[in-house]
């Protein structure tokens, strides 16, 4: 069994109305994340209208971030594998059949393009983490589901097991690879979404009227390293020879490939390839995709338009559609957060779907 350590105060009897199995979130649906990391989904969640009642995550520095968050959040944290859903169940104080959405992305490095390429990716065991999820599903028999992954995820062969599942068990869902950056998420991130309503179907999120830029992301915020924030203030440190050829690459979506051979690096002289490594993001356009390698220009278009460094860890945040205030507890150390972030789920793309399963319900109720 999973070591208890869930926080939160929520009791069966919180979320009840008397003795009627009515949860008394009606005007707030409640939810539960799975998967949840340093709470990229709940974010959305919540942006939505649905109240989070229970999170899990294995992570220990994702929990902590969470948690600073999400007070108010029962989160488990260790394996799924060792948390019996009855418990989960239990520890949030929501019966099966009382919970309006269960939601979330199982670890998806297993499913991604570059390990594509190992033949031993099917035996990868975060993969079996889809299985635990629906575990969850059979258990609670939530209204309706959500699950966030890779573009990758619908070619495993697992991912077909799980659709015929859901089938099964009376859900009608679909699933569909869309472009982040189309839902209000200042930068290009293709994910697989899918949704699934029982006994009712759910469309997509709808789509924003327009794209939210770098510069709308974070043209506005302090000098790094004097602001007082500290996710904006870590520092940077870079050879001599790296900083000449970061300061001569050009303002506002400039490429090294436009730089002189004197300044390429050797590894740069003997590949073409990832082109966009060394590059600087463009104000008036949408980031690249943000990733955990995404403090470091040697890992893509990761240079702020102007000045001559990589994105700061609020910067990546921004861009992944955080709060401007969301608190990363474990300052001390770039490379975890930047992990957290880029492995995060982008908020107002979470938003988008989880209103749409909202005006579903409603009409389903006949609100």
């Amino acid at each position: 069994m999973l070591e208890k350590n869930c926080l939160g105060d929520h009791s069966t009897m919180e979320r009840m109305t008397g003795n009627s199995p009515t949860p008394i979130f009606r005007r707030r649906p409640i939810a539960a994340d799975l998967f949840c990391g340093c709470g990229g989904l709940t974010v959305g969640l919540k942006r939505a209208g649905f109240s989070v009642v229970g999170a899990v995550d294995i992570d220990e520095r994702a929990a902590l971030t969470y948690r600073a968050n999400h007070p108010e959040v029962e989160l488990c944290e260790g394996d799924i594998r060792e948390l019996a859903p009855s418990e989960f169940s239990e520890r949030i104080g929501v019966a099966a059949g009382e919970l309006d959405l269960l939601a979330g992305c199982p670890p998806c490095q297993g499913f991604s393009r570059l390990r594509t390429r190992n033949k031993n990716i099917i035996d990868d065991p975060r993969n079996e983490l889809l299985m635990e999820f629906l575990a969850y599903v059979e258990y609670f028999e939530p209204r309706f589901v959500m699950l966030e992954n890779v573009p990758e995820m619908s070619e495993y062969e697992g991912f077909g097991v799980f659709l015929e599942t859901m089938e099964r068990l009376g859900y009608l869902g679909s699933h569909k690879v869309l472009d982040a950056a189309k839902y209000g998420v200042p930068q290009r991130r293709n994910r697989l979404i899918y949704l699934a309503g029982r006994g009712v179907e759910v469309p997509f999120g709808r789509e924003s009227r327009r794209m939210k830029t770098v510069r709308q992301s974070i043209g506005g915020l302090p000098k790094a390293g004097e602001s007082g924030d500290s996710a904006h203030d870590l520092a940077e440190r870079r050879t001599s020879r790296i900083m000449s050829l970061i300061r001569n690459i050009p303002k506002d979506g400039g490429s090294r490939s436009e730089l002189p051979k004197k300044y390429w690096l050797e590894c740069h002289k003997r590949s073409d390839g990832f082109k966009d490594v060394y590059g600087r993001m463009a104000w008036d356009d949408v980031a690249p995709t943000i990733t955990s390698g995404c403090f470091n220009p040697s890992k893509g278009r990761f240079l702020h338009p102007e000045e001559d460094r990589a994105i700061t860890m609020r910067e990546a945040a921004l861009l992944q559609g955080f709060p401007r205030r969301y608190e990363f507890p474990t300052t001390d150390n770039k490379t975890a957060i930047a992990l957290m972030i880029g492995n995060a789920l982008p908020p107002p793309f979470i938003a988008a779907h989880a209103r749409s399963i909202l005006r579903v319900m409603r009409e389903t109720d006949g609100d």
